[in-house]
């Protein structure tokens, strides 16, 4: 049975039905007709609200078979018809990671996602604290579909909403993420948005909550129970004076001012990041380094409390951290692996955070390791 059979079956049957809900006519189509039948897209040319189906003011749209798993449809309201893809039928549950541990506004943001509220967070802090991976993991706990978009100048309408692509020689409308997420009642996750353009103001209406009308095919997207919109920032939007993070952009207040809250994510207390590397030293393999783990954490507290007092231009992020523990797991040398990690900073610095290390702990020495490699620069 092909889908205008389908679609007419579905006409027939609730023609004289007031507004339906998707459940209901998924649970109909799956005990009448027997077959797997994705039918999201099959029925938006009877939707008439947020999860309000109703087939007596519908007409048969016109269809066009797209790939295999492609939930598709083709616009009648315009002259030319354009067949539109949306999304097929993989999940966009993240997998939960074992090593993550909450901190932070994580909890909080599990109950934003369970609440399946519209409501726009704005994530920001400093590089490598985990903001991108505590918003996956506040959905994997859920099992929550979420889609990542990481944003860059590029970013615009046709990158985040959708576009026309020639596919197999036919002009095709494809959705674009934010979109699909819409359509999916997912979480959209704007990842370094402050690296976005003024292009980005065309979501201004989806922060609001609002629909979402395809100036190119005439249809109207509801966003589905659930959709929410989460950016990530190194910056509160008004760009870096200091050079750290080059690129990033002021922001339009009025973009800005369609986020209800900010979250100042800050990096874990001693205790937390200490059960963050005891995860990823046991997930490679090596039980019994607590005191190396301890070591490092006080060595990475002192540098970031020499950061903020302005003695120094850079710290050791929790990613650096974990960068550590895995080059330790494959050289099976303290310094050699925080040398290595530690290659990216400027000599100065680099010898410092070594130098620093040394005096923490008593059990490695500079001097002969300098001898027996020649030279810091491995």
């Amino acid at each position: 049975m092909n889908k205008n059979e389908i679609y007419e079956k579905l006409k027939t049957e609730f023609s004289n039905s007031g507004p339906l809900k998707l459940g209901a006519i998924e649970s109909w189509t799956k005990a009448n007709i027997g077959e797997d039948v994705k039918i999201y897209s099959l029925i938006q040319q009877a939707k008439v609200g947020r999860n309000q189906y109703d087939f007596r003011t519908s007409e048969k749209p016109i269809l066009v078979t797209g790939p295999k798993n492609d939930q598709s449809f083709t616009s009648n309201t315009t002259a030319q018809k354009i067949q539109v893809l949306s999304s097929n039928s993989e999940s966009y549950v993240p997998q939960k990671d074992p090593m993550f541990v909450g901190h932070g506004f994580h909890r909080r943001m599990v109950k934003v996602f369970k609440s399946k509220l519209f409501y726009p967070i704005f994530v920001t802090g400093l590089s490598g604290n985990g903001k991108t991976f505590m918003v996956e993991q506040a959905a994997a706990n859920l099992e929550r579909e979420m889609i990542r978009i990481n944003i860059t100048t590029e970013s615009d309408e046709a990158a985040l909403l959708g576009g026309f692509r020639l596919i197999n020689g036919e002009t095709v409308y494809q959705d674009g993420p934010v979109v699909i997420a819409m359509r999916r009642g997912a979480i959209a996750l704007l990842d370094e948005i402050d690296l976005g353009s003024n292009k980005m103001m065309c979501l201004q209406p989806i922060l609001e909550g609002k629909p979402f009308l395809n100036k190119h095919t005439g249809e109207v997207v509801f966003p589905a129970e659930g959709f929410n919109v989460i950016a990530t920032a190194n910056t509160k939007g008004k760009g870096s004076d200091d050079g750290r993070f080059i690129g990033t952009n002021v922001m339009n207040e009025a973009f800005l001012e369609r986020f209800p809250i900010t979250v100042e994510q800050s990096y874990p207390t001693k205790s937390i990041e200490t059960k963050i590397l005891t995860n990823h030293f046991e997930m490679l393999s090596m039980n019994d380094e607590s005191e190396f783990i301890g070591h490092l954490i006080n060595w990475a507290d002192i540098i970031r409390k020499t950061f903020y007092d302005g003695g120094i231009d850079e710290l050791i992020t929790t990613r650096r951290l974990t960068h550590i523990a895995k080059a330790y797991s494959i050289f099976g040398n303290k310094l050699e692996a925080l040398t290595f990690c530690v290659n990216r900073f400027d000599d100065e610095t680099k010898s410092g955070f070594i130098d620093l290390y040394s005096k923490i702990d008593a059990g490695v020495d500079v001097e002969e390791f300098e001898k027996k490699e020649g030279t810091f620069e491995l």
